[in-house]
Formats: structure tokens, C-alpha cells, sequence
């Protein structure tokens, strides 16, 4: 039984690893549940509850890294209209796929930059900044989740 809820706990972190990337899963809520997954099946012994309170830490932090289309369209000086666009864009895209969720973020900036200002230019301006912050706000969630696998691991082998 451990070793099938070891598994379990692995794949959770495999496909939670995945999710980071991909639209439609849940992927560093999944990395953490199999990371304390692991950590419950040692009775926390390696991995204790002052590294499962890093862990979830840097789960929440990854709730901000979901915002960076929203950031990155206000970092070029968007309206709070093509702000709004960008999170229902988001939201939206993630109904369609991986496409919707590349397209999405920055089709909504541009459409609320259009209603607020009634410039191309701006518009246009607005949906990049949208789609750069997706960019950098996925890679921060990897980049994020890397660092929870490396922790635990770190934890695991050390403890």
C-alpha cells in the first residue's frame, strides 16, 4: 500500500509539473499535494512540517505568477480597462486550450485598450505587454515549482 501511494505521490508531482505549463490542470496545487503526499508517507520525518510550510509558501506565491498578464499589460502603461481584458481573456482561454490561453490574455487586452483609449498603437502595446507577462508568469510557476521539487529532494536526502 505505501508503495502504490508513493507512486501516486510521484505522479501528482509529474503532472503537476506538466500543469505548470499546459492550460486546464491545477499544476502547483498537484506538485505540493504530492510533495506533502511523500512527507505524510515518512511520517515528516525527512521532510517536516517547516519545509511543507516553504512548500506551501511558494504555492501561494505562484497565485501572483498567475496574474502576468494582467502585470505585464500594466508594466507598458495599459489602461485598467485592457487589465481587466487581459483576466477575462485568461479566464476564456483557458476553456480553449493551449491556444485560447496563448491568444486569450492578449486578445482581451487589446479589446479593453480599444474601449478605454481608442488607439491601435496603445492597443496594441497593451496586448504585448499581455502576452510577455504569460510568458514570464509561467516560467516564474516553473521556475517556482523546480524550486519546491529541489527543496523537498534537498530535505528528503539531508534528513
Amino acid at each position: 500500500m505505501t508503495v502504490a501511494l508513493a507512486v501516486l505521490a510521484i505522479v501528482l508531482v509529474i503532472v503537476g509539473t506538466a500543469g505548470t505549463v499546459l492550460p486546464g490542470l491545477p499544476g502547483v496545487p498537484l506538485v505540493l499535494a504530492g510533495l506533502v503526499g511523500l512527507a505524510w508517507l515518512d511520517d515528516f520525518a525527512r521532510i517536516g512540517p517547516w519545509t511543507v510550510a516553504v512548500l506551501v509558501a511558494l504555492t501561494a506565491a505562484s497565485y501572483v505568477a498567475e496574474l502576468g498578464a494582467a502585470f505585464g499589460a500594466r508594466r507598458v502603461g495599459a489602461s485598467r480597462w485592457a487589465i481587466v481584458g487581459a483576466l477575462v481573456g485568461t479566464l476564456f482561454g483557458l476553456f480553449l486550450g493551449l491556444p485560447g490561453l496563448l491568444i486569450g490574455p492578449f486578445a482581451g487586452a487589446v479589446a479593453g485598450e480599444w474601449l478605454a483609449r481608442r488607439n491601435v498603437s496603445q492597443a496594441a502595446r497593451a496586448g504585448a505587454g499581455a502576452g510577455i507577462g504569460l510568458v514570464v508568469g509561467t516560467i516564474v510557476k516553473l521556475a517556482l515549482v523546480l524550486a519546491m521539487i529541489a527543496i523537498s529532494a534537498g530535505a528528503f536526502l539531508l534528513g
